[in-house]
């Protein structure tokens, strides 16, 4: 038969948070921000990059306020840059069909 003992805690709470309850929702939450911060891949390969958007992603959903429409601006903002670059592309494309 198994074992089930529950869900087997974050490793940080033998080495790093020694006494805090690991089935404390913030605790875990809390060894989660740890190991984000303490995450050193290279970040200039593509991976690095869709893991950054990702991180960008999740903390701008748990913001709220004034910070929730600071994300919105910056991802309109990228968006809009991009949007601009295509067209800009799409434009020179066309010129230099036309001859």
């Amino acid at each position: 038969m198994a074992d089930d003992q529950g869900p087997t805690p974050h490793p940080r709470f033998h080495d790093d948070l020694v006494g805090l309850d690991p089935l404390d929702p913030e605790a875990q939450a809390f060894a989660a921000h740890l190991d984000r911060l303490q995450r050193c891949n290279p970040a200039f390969t593509v991976e690095a990059s869709i893991s950054g958007v990702a991180d960008f992603a999740e903390s701008s959903h748990r913001a709220a306020g004034l910070r929730w429409w600071g994300a919105v601006a910056v991802v309109v903002l990228i968006l809009l840059g991009v949007l601009v670059a295509a067209w800009d592309t799409v434009g020179q494309v066309l010129s230099w069909l036309g001859g």
